[in-house]
């Protein structure tokens, strides 16, 4: 049996001051565009484990409004070996908060527009996101 690994994360969007729907995006410590997300811990269930990686990374607190998806692989270990790992992702509505990138992480957080999310997304995200941002923001109405 490999070891199992769950991180958890999310689609985090919000409303603007203008109305308009905004989409964050985290820069990662490689310059990746990429979502917000983080490793399961003892005793949490993974919809905390989203909405806490979301704070801690970004500074926002937020609200889970329903899965999105989840994403599974097998990466090498350098102690443990095949370790197959999860990753639930949920479409997340950020209700408060000071966006705040948590700097020992990542690079950056931003809202941008649909369309430059998914822009920014094709050109420096990660394959896998792909499909994960595109069904976020089809869920919210948005077809890309």
């Amino acid at each position: 049996m490999n070891k199992k690994e769950i991180s958890a994360g999310g689609v985090v969007y919000r409303t603007g001051e203008d109305g308009q729907l905004q989409i964050q995006l985290i820069m990662d410590r490689y310059g990746k565009m990429t979502l917000a997300k983080g490793k399961m811990e003892a005793g949490e269930t993974i919809e905390q484990t989203a909405l806490r990686e979301i704070l801690e990374e970004t500074g926002m607190v937020g609200r889970i409004v329903e899965p999105i998806d989840i994403i599974a692989y097998t990466y090498q270990h350098a102690e443990f070996g095949p370790v197959d790992k999860e990753v639930h992702y949920y479409l997340v509505e950020a209700e408060g908060g000071d966006l705040q990138p948590q700097i020992e992480e990542i690079k950056g957080v931003d809202w941008y527009t649909p369309a430059e999310a998914w822009s920014k997304q094709q050109q420096d995200g990660y394959d896998n996101n792909d499909e994960i941002l595109r069904t976020g923001l089809s869920k919210l109405g948005i077809y890309v």
